[in-house]
């Protein structure tokens, strides 16, 4: 064993038997040994000096960098110790030239294995000592989640936060103490999750129900009730149904800019946001009580690249970067000049997409996007939703709504 390396040891879940004779003797002749008390306490026959590792990092890279090249030491780290472990922060102080890591099953392997799940298609997400508020985006993303918890951030705290984010329909999975002889693997919905304690040692895995058939993709058509929303008679709100064609003619790319005009609950936002994680979205709004819904709506959903502006428009769209996707929720009246901004700024290839609830209001948007060079689509969308009447069945009709998309002619050989 070199006194110039350093040995990142992982160990796995069934403790020393895990580890290779060639790997316990590299252990055994460590003069300094690094690891939590509950690895240091596996190896109780070792004669090296023990620094236990809490929360003190810097400490013990110091340690290291002091003892480089006098003493043979080594770190024991939970399974693979490159893989949400104390590999990359080591490596990140004093460079990887000193390090020999030497991997183990990781106890995230383990538990997908026990629940026979694969895991080439999860997201991987840790709380250990970060912001538990941190996974949310992430998690309403993904369909199949491996999270590391932590004593304070463990499965019920994570439950409760996703909750009150709107986030349900998971199936829970708690895998404890892998490994060891009271090992158990525990099912459940994220509402029952809450309230329910585990060992310390545990992972979570939470796997979305509706969209365990092989097609992942995010879908628009939030329902209508998930988002808050000002309440007059019909509730003030891109219904889903108008709000999925609308994101559809939007066009977005990963990494759009989007101005979302008269925002109202700011439901157009937050789905264009979870479609396109990249995009930068602003949600230009002036009624006060609808910013501050949309706001709730931002936290709700975790949708943190949308942007609230505070403003009738057009004033503060010349303050916005240039465009690709412009939407038209609610004019204030102020269709042209809104128009005049707009298809000014818009980049190309850009698309505007308009949503007109009036006959005169469809004709302004129509003549101002052809008047300024766009070539235009109108689609017009009436939707009956079903209700329960005494038991029987009827329709009952949404208003219609005019869908205007508009797109600036692009001459031969602009790109």
């Amino acid at each position: 064993m070199s006194r110039d390396k350093v040995y990142i040891i992982g160990i796995g879940p069934g403790g020393v038997s895990s580890l290779a004779p060639e790997t316990r003797h590299i252990i055994d002749g460590a003069e300094i040994l690094f690891g939590g008390k509950r690895l240091l306490d596996m190896f109780t026959s070792t004669i090296g000096r023990r620094i236990i590792i809490r929360n003190n990092l810097a400490e013990i890279s110091e340690q290291i960098k002091v003892n480089l090249g006098q003493k043979r030491m080594a770190v024991l780290a939970s399974g693979d110790p490159g893989f949400y472990g104390i590999a990359k922060y080591l490596i990140g102080k004093l460079g990887k030239d000193i390090f020999e890591i030497i991997p183990n099953v990781s106890s995230m392997q383990l538990a997908f294995a026990r629940i026979k799940e694969s895991w080439d298609d999860a997201t991987f997400l840790s709380v250990h000592s970060r912001p538990i508020e941190d996974i949310i985006k992430a998690v309403r993303l993904s369909h199949k989640i491996g999270i590391f918890t932590d004593q304070e951030n463990n499965p019920a705290a994570i439950a409760r936060i996703l909750l009150a984010h709107g986030i349900d329909g998971y199936q829970a999975c708690v895998c404890e103490d892998l490994g060891e002889a009271n090992e158990r693997i525990t099912e459940t919905n994220l509402y029952s999750l809450s309230k329910m304690s585990f060992s310390s040692l545990n992972i979570l895995i939470l796997l979305k129900e509706q969209q365990r058939t092989g097609n992942e993709h995010r879908l628009p058509g939030i329902p209508d009730e998930e988002f808050y929303q000002r309440r007059p008679k019909m509730g003030l709100i891109t219904k889903l149904e108008v709000r999925a064609v609308s994101l559809a003619k939007m066009r977005l790319a990963a990494n759009s800019v989007v101005w979302d005009i008269g925002a109202g609950s700011g439901a157009v936002s937050i789905e264009a946001s979870l479609l396109a994680p990249n995009a930068r979205i602003f949600a230009i709004e002036k009624n006060e009580e609808d910013i501050a819904i949309i706001e709730k709506n931002i936290a709700k959903f975790g949708a943190s690249q949308v942007k609230v502006v505070s403003a009738l428009a057009p004033d503060g769209l010349g303050d916005l970067p240039a465009p690709n996707v412009v939407f038209i929720g609610g004019s204030g009246g102020q269709m042209e000049g809104i128009l005049d901004i707009a298809c000014r700024r818009l980049k190309t290839r850009g698309c505007i997409v308009i949503n007109a609830a009036t006959l005169e209001s469809m004709n302004i948007a129509i003549g101002g996007l052809q008047a300024r060079g766009f070539t235009t689509e109108v689609i017009l969308i009436n939707i009956a939703r079903s209700k329960d009447i005494a038991g029987l069945t009827r329709l009952e009709a949404l208003n219609p709504v005019f869908v205007i998309s508009g797109w600036r002619k692009v001459e031969s050989g602009e790109h």
